[in-house]
C-alpha cells in the first residue's frame, strides 16, 4: 500500500525514468517501482533535482496480488513493462482492483483490441480511465489529427508518425512482438488486415528524401478513431528516419512470416526476443535535441475538402515521459473527459497536450495548410 498518488511500474528502463523527471517537474509525489529495486534505485538516482520531490522505491513481483497490494492507496498507474500483450493484463487487473486509473506507452494495436474487449467496460463501471499508448508515436499524432479535424468535412486520416533515433531495449522487443501480430486499417468505420509485408516510400515534411515507412502494428490511431461519427478511414505510416534500421525491420518481417511462424506458438516469443536483444541490449544515450527530432504529419480529407497538419518536434522519449507525467498529473487532480478506455486525446483533450508539449519546448506550433 502506498500513500504516494501515482506508481511508475517499470522504472528502471529509459522511458520510466524519464516519466519520474516530469513528475518532478511537475512537483507530483511517486513511486518507482520495478522487479529489481537495486536497478530501478540506480536509474532513478539519475534523476536531476530528485530530492526535491516525494518519492519512494519498491521492488514488487509481477504478480496480480502484489501489485494490487502496491497500488492500493495511489490514483494512477503509469505502466511501462512490455510487452504488453505479454505482461499488460497483470497490471491492469491490479490497478483495476485498486481503483487505480491506468496508463501506458504501447501502441500494440493487438493489446489495444485485447484491453477494450476485457477491461474496457470494467473500467466504465468504476468511473476509471484506461489509456494505453499515451506517447509520442501515438498521442502527437493524433494530437495533429484532431486539429485538423476541427475543419469540419473531413472522413480520411492518413497519418505519418516519423523520429531520428534508435529504439530503447523496451520498445525493440515490442517492435518485434507485434510482428506475428495481425495489422489493421480502418476502412469506411471497419477494419481491414494489412498485408504482412506492407511497407512503401513516405514524403517526408521538411526535407527533400524520402523515407522508409510501415504499418508498425497498425498503431492505435485506427482504434481511436473507430466510430468517431467524424472519420470513416484512418491509415498510419510509421518509422525511424534510418533507412538502414527499416530496412532490417522489413527483413524481419519477411523473416517471420518464412521461419518463425511456422514455429509452434510456444516458440515464437523466445525466438523473437532473441533477435530484438541481439540488436539493443542496453540503455540508449540520452536524446540530443539537435539529433533526435520528430514528425507528425496528417493529411485529412473529405469529399469536399483538404487539410495538411504538421507538428515537428525533439525528443520523442522526453515527449512520451512528459505525456504520461502530465496525465498521471491531471487524474489526480480531476476526473478525465472519458472513462474506460479512451485516448489521451479523449481523455484530456488534444489542445490541452500540445499547449503541454509546447509549453516544456519539444513541440513547434503546427503548420496547418
Amino acid at each position: 500500500m502506498t500513500d504516494k498518488p501515482v506508481v511508475v511500474y517499470g522504472a528502471s528502463g529509459y522511458t520510466g525514468r524519464l516519466v519520474c523527471e516530469y513528475l518532478r517537474e511537475l512537483n507530483t509525489p511517486f513511486v518507482a517501482a520495478g522487479r529489481d529495486a537495486k536497478r530501478v534505485k540506480e536509474v532513478i538516482d539519475l534523476v536531476p533535482g530528485l530530492d526535491t520531490v516525494e518519492h519512494e522505491v519498491v521492488e514488487v513481483e509481477h504478480t496480480v496480488e502484489a501489485l494490487t497490494e502496491l497500488f492500493t492507496g495511489a490514483k494512477v498507474v503509469s505502466n511501462m513493462v512490455g510487452p504488453f500483450i505479454k505482461y499488460g493484463d497483470v497490471v491492469v487487473e491490479a490497478a483495476l482492483n485498486a481503483g487505480c486509473h491506468y496508463l501506458d506507452t504501447t501502441g500494440e494495436q493487438d493489446w489495444l483490441l485485447h484491453a477494450q474487449k476485457k477491461w474496457g467496460a470494467k473500467f466504465a463501471e468504476k468511473g476509471l480511465l484506461l489509456s494505453p499508448s499515451v506517447a509520442q508515436m501515438y498521442t502527437t499524432g493524433e494530437i495533429a489529427a484532431n486539429i485538423a479535424l476541427e475543419k469540419p468535412g473531413m472522413d480520411t486520416l492518413d497519418i505519418l508518425v516519423l523520429w531520428k533515433g534508435f529504439p530503447t531495449y523496451a520498445s525493440t522487443q515490442t517492435i518485434f512482438t507485434i510482428l506475428t501480430a495481425d495489422w489493421f486499417y480502418l476502412e469506411e468505420n471497419k477494419y481491414v488486415q494489412w498485408a504482412s509485408d506492407a511497407h512503401w516510400e513516405v514524403a517526408v515534411p521538411g526535407q527533400h528524401q524520402t523515407a522508409i515507412a510501415l504499418p508498425w502494428g497498425g498503431t492505435s490511431h485506427p482504434v481511436w478513431f473507430k466510430d468517431d461519427p467524424r472519420v470513416a478511414n484512418v491509415k498510419v505510416s510509421a518509422g525511424v528516419f534510418d533507412r538502414t534500421v527499416m530496412e532490417g525491420v522489413i527483413g524481419t518481417q519477411k523473416m517471420v512470416e518464412e521461419q518463425i511462424k511456422s514455429l509452434p506458438a510456444d516458440q515464437q516469443q523466445g525466438a523473437l526476443e532473441e533477435i530484438a536483444g541481439s540488436i539493443q541490449g542496453g540503455m540508449p544515450p540520452r536524446e540530443n535535441p539537435r539529433i533526435n527530432v520528430s514528425v507528425d504529419s496528417v493529411h485529412a480529407s473529405g469529399p469536399l475538402g483538404r487539410r495538411h497538419v504538421v507538428i515537428h518536434g525533439n525528443c520523442n522519449y522526453k515527449q512520451t515521459g512528459l505525456l504520461q507525467a502530465y496525465a498521471a498529473m491531471s487524474l489526480i487532480q480531476q476526473a478525465p473527459r472519458r472513462v474506460g478506455l479512451a485516448s489521451a486525446c479523449q481523455a484530456f483533450g488534444h489542445r490541452e497536450l500540445l499547449g503541454v508539449l509546447q509549453a516544456f519546448g519539444l513541440v513547434l506550433e503546427p503548420e496547418i495548410n
